[in-house]
C-alpha cells in the first residue's frame, strides 16, 4: 500500500470533560469544538481529539507519546505551570535517560500517560 500521510490524530476520552479541555488548553493547545463532547486539539501539524467519553480501562491503558526537540526545556515549562497543584491526579514525573534518548511522564486529569520523548541525534 503507497500513501503519504499528513497527520495521526488519536481519539482520546476525558473523565471530566470541561476539565480535560481547560488542562490542555493550559499545555498549549488550541481547541477547537467539533461538537458538543468532541473537539480537537492542536500544536502546529499535531493534533488530536478529546471526547467526552470515558472508559476506565481504556484511559487507563492509553499513552500517548510526543516527540520534543529538548525533554529538558520542556520539562521545565510543564513544571512551571504547576498542573498537579491546579488539577487532581496529574503527576509529573522527571525525565528518565533510556538507550534512545531521554523523556519525561505527564498524567493527565482522566489517568492518560504522556511521554515527551528527545531521541539522540
Amino acid at each position: 500500500m503507497k500513501h503519504k500521510a499528513t497527520s495521526i490524530r488519536p481519539f482520546i476520552g476525558a473523565k471530566d470533560f470541561e476539565v480535560s479541555q481547560q488542562f490542555y488548553g493550559d499545555l498549549g493547545f488550541e481547541e477547537t469544538i467539533l461538537s458538543p463532547g468532541l473537539s480537537v486539539f492542536k500544536i502546529d501539524q499535531l493534533a488530536f481529539y478529546l471526547q467526552r467519553a470515558y472508559v476506565k480501562d481504556w484511559i487507563d491503558n492509553t499513552m500517548i507519546f510526543l516527540e520534543v526537540d529538548d525533554v529538558t526545556r520542556y520539562y521545565d515549562e510543564l513544571s512551571a505551570l504547576n498542573l498537579s497543584s491546579k488539577y487532581e491526579n496529574v503527576r509529573l514525573t522527571p525525565i528518565r535517560v533510556e538507550a534512545w534518548g531521554k523523556e519525561c511522564f505527564l498524567h493527565d486529569p482522566s489517568g492518560i500517560l504522556w511521554h515527551f520523548g528527545e531521541f539522540i541525534k
